[in-house]
């Protein structure tokens, strides 16, 4: 056994014999699936018959690589746990196949391949969303090993991505590849092994013979192997070369697999009604697992009777492991399924948003030590030399407050990192990131390629490999072109893990409308909805300094407490606003502070009124606070519920404050068709608010360049016009010094006695 297969290879018969048994045992996996499928045991069918050469990968990395995979690499998966101690890869294959809670990566959620022991992080199936995040983790390696951040994977591992032929073609997939070849280009080290398993068909539609090749074989700063996927000893040798190479110089490869699809997409695809026989029958011929099993035998290594008894001895095993788990407890509540999503310990977070101190050394790393020096050093001039605050305590503007309080975070903790477009040298298009660079250096802020995608990527990546990452997105409008980075890969991975493996992140994202001289829709973008029923995710929106330094330090300590992933909306308009009310009022600033944290899902009130409550958010809050003082002439006394936080929503003090006037009008300036609005009347009504509620939103439109604006946002105005309509006829009258109502005396006296109103401006 310990002979070469063949003359003149390294590979043994012993090293073919446990890929043969590993391509066995994925087969029988994906006939086992089709068995409980069709007895309504099992939920997933699509299997990797054809695809059973992925076993070389795995025999050719170390089970330490973090390999992020393709739905059919069920070989791979085998292979992997079976050089693993304590793992048993039929058992939690099939755990997965039948939904079964003690599924020991996804605990029933979801069928993937995934093992924290194995290093192989679970992936959903939307095609190609995971190579940025496979990019991100690459560059992550180096990064932690230069600052002495403690990662779960030795500095000099590879990262495994593998994908289909169809999935090269998606524009996620293009766009990664061209960030690790950019990336590799500028000197980064980038240990990436991308394999693009090619079985030529990608459900229906084909794929050229010679395209992936075409596509990537021949692009500057990728290094470019092939081998065929159903002969194991060219899989295994080119698949070992690619690893090493990849490994020796810190680059990217590119992996084509040759490969065959058997049985069709899925359970329920009948391919005979697209492909000709004749081209089914080809693909028959080449099965792998039947290639190696003649080679085994053509090489003396195991004889014909032998290679079936194995064969079948597998499949027993699968059948009878099929038979025990099919009875396995499935998850029975809705609190069962959602228990990972969105974990939250307010106390623990509230701990480490007011920890003073850096995070403790464990001793093990002189790059640790050196970066804790440099950062100490740095953080000791930063605030006098950016934005303009002298001291901590000065009242300073919103952009003031967000680059203070991310100087803090960075001083503080050597894990957080800040990047994106334009982040580094220029320091934001708006001055908010302005000298974090020159201060914290450009291995921890860095500007990134001009792609969403990548930015999310590289936030997702570095993300498991331990650190806090700070992306900034340029404007909301830019998130779309990369929505699925969070809907689709940070949201849901605590959900298909059991809370194995989670993404910590705050994504920093300049949005909504107001500007002055720079409008039109792109940098004034206004439409949330996407974002607000993303499970999980923490929708946090400042609208003056102080929230804004407190909600971003309460941001990052949730990610690091609990892993969650936070975005944090930041109104452009308010950046630099200074006045509330008269030019040079200055009552728009507010002094922040480190020991301030402002729990997730808590508002801020500004006033006592008891006639009304004006709820709003960002943009809407100073001006519902002007519109307020205008009722006020009017006799008409109104609260300000800023609600700072979108998701969750802050119903608690919501329905606190609508219940202690009567009245609300929610002022949203975002869209009235799924706007921020019609989740804030819903939470009231479900809460039982039987009082008087109203909205007055922006239309529903794009935000057109120049005054043509102002006819479809929300403003002032029209937060007043609809207040007085709410209030009735007595509210339309001229501005009045009338005295208040005995009734209306009662209820100030007593809102000034419960003690939960923060008075804040007003």
């Amino acid at each position: 056994m310990g002979e070469p297969v063949v003359p003149g290879s390294t590979i043994t018969g012993a090293a073919c014999l446990e890929l043969f048994e590993s391509q066995a045992t994925s087969r029988h996996l994906d006939l086992a699936a089709r068995r409980l499928g069709s007895a309504r045991r099992g939920y997933y069918s699509i299997g990797s018959s054809g695809h059973e050469g992925n076993a070389a990968l795995a025999a050719a990395l170390r089970t330490s690589d973090p390999a992020l995979l393709h739905y059919r690499s069920g070989a791979f998966f085998v292979h992997r746990a079976r050089r693993v101690p304590g793992l048993d890869p039929i058992r939690d294959v099939l755990l997965g196949v039948v939904a079964a809670a003690a599924d020991p990566i996804s605990g029933g959620r979801h069928k993937v391949f995934g093992s924290a022991a194995a290093n192989v992080i679970p992936q959903t199936s939307t095609i190609a969303s995971h190579l940025p995040r496979a990019v991100g983790l690459a560059f992550a390696f180096d990064r932690a090993a230069r600052l002495g951040v403690s990662s779960p994977w030795p500095s000099d591992s590879v990262v495994l991505c593998s994908f289909g032929d169809a999935s090269a073609n998606h524009s996620t997939a293009a766009g990664a590849i061209n960030a690790a070849i950019h990336t590799a280009h500028q000197a980064i080290p980038m240990p990436i092994l991308f394999a693009c398993e090619d079985n030529g068909i990608g459900i229906s539609v084909p794929t050229p013979p010679d395209w992936i090749e075409q596509a990537y074989g021949h692009r500057p700063g990728l290094r470019y192997f092939s081998a065929d996927g159903c002969d194991a000893v060219d899989a295994l040798t080119t698949a070992s070369t690619a690893a090493q190479w990849v490994r020796d110089n810190r680059k990217p490869g590119f992996l084509r697999l040759r490969t065959v699809r058997l049985l069709g997409h899925a359970g329920s695809d009948m391919e005979a009604a697209y492909r000709r026989a004749a081209d089914i029958a080809a693909e028959l011929l080449r099965d792998p697992v039947l290639a190696t099993a003649r080679l085994l035998v053509e090489s003396g290594v195991v004889t014909p009777a032998d290679v079936l008894d194995r064969y079948a001895d597998l499949g027993r095993r699968v059948a009878a492991t099929a038979e025990i788990v099919r009875e396995e407890p499935k998850l029975a509540s809705a609190a069962a399924v959602i228990a990972p999503i969105g974990p939250s310990r307010p106390a623990l977070v509230r701990a480490e948003a007011l920890r003073a101190e850096p995070l403790p050394d464990d001793g093990r790393s002189a790059a640790r030590n050196r970066a804790d020096r440099a950062t100490s050093r740095a953080d000791a001039s930063h605030r006098t030399n950016t934005n303009g605050a002298a001291t901590q305590g000065d009242p300073v503007t919103l952009a003031q407050a967000i680059n203070d309080t991310l100087a803090d975070l960075l001083a503080r903790d050597r894990d957080v990192l800040a990047f994106g477009e334009d982040v580094g040298r220029k320091g934001g298009v708006y001055g908010v990131t302005k000298g974090l660079q020159k201060t914290f250096g450009a291995r921890r802020v860095f500007d990134t390629l001009l792609d969403e995608q990548s930015v999310l990527g590289t936030a997702l990546g570095v993300a498991l490999a331990g650190f806090v990452p700070i992306p900034e997105i340029q404007y909301l409008a830019y998130l779309h072109n990369a929505a699925d980075q969070i809907r689709g890969e940070a949201a849901t991975l605590s959900f298909f893990s059991d809370g194995r493996y989670r993404n910590p992140m705050v994504v920093r994202i300049a949005g909504y409308a107001y500007q002055k001289g720079f409008g039109g829709h792109f940098h004034n973008d206004n439409s949330i909805a996407a974002l607000r029923d993303i499970p999980g995710v923490v929708l946090a929106s400042p609208s003056r300094a102080d929230d804004a330094a407190a909600m971003l330090r309460t941001c990052a300590s949730a990610a690091r407490v609990d892993g969650r992933v936070c975005l944090f909306l930041e109104p452009i308009a308010l950046y630099h606003t200074r006045d509330l009310h008269t030019p040079g009022d200055d009552g728009w600033l507010a002094a922040t502070s480190r020991t301030e944290h402002v729990e997730v899902g808590r508002a801020r009130v500004y006033g006592d009124g008891t006639d009304l409550t004006l709820v709003s958010f960002a943009n809407g809050v100073p001006m519902s606070l002007r519109v307020a003082r205008r009722l006020a002439r009017r006799g008409i006394h109104a609260r300000v519920l800023d609600l700072r936080w979108l998701a969750p929503l802050p119903v608690d003090d919501l329905v606190a404050h609508a219940r202690a006037t009567g009245r609300v009008l929610v002022a949203d300036e975002t869209r009235r068709s799924g706007g921020v609005s019609e989740a804030v009347c819903a939470a009231l009504v479900d809460a039982g608010f039987s009082g008087t509620l109203a909205r007055v939103t922006s239309e529903d439109s794009f935000v057109p360049l120049g005054p043509a604006a102002g006819t479809v946002l929300l403003d002032e105005d029209r937060i007043d016009a609809a207040a007085r309509a709410l209030m009735g006829p007595a509210a339309q009258r001229a501005p009045s010094e009338g005295a208040a109502t005995a009734a209306t005396d009662a209820r100030r006296a007593e809102a000034r006695r419960s003690g939960e109103f923060d008075s804040g401006t007003e």
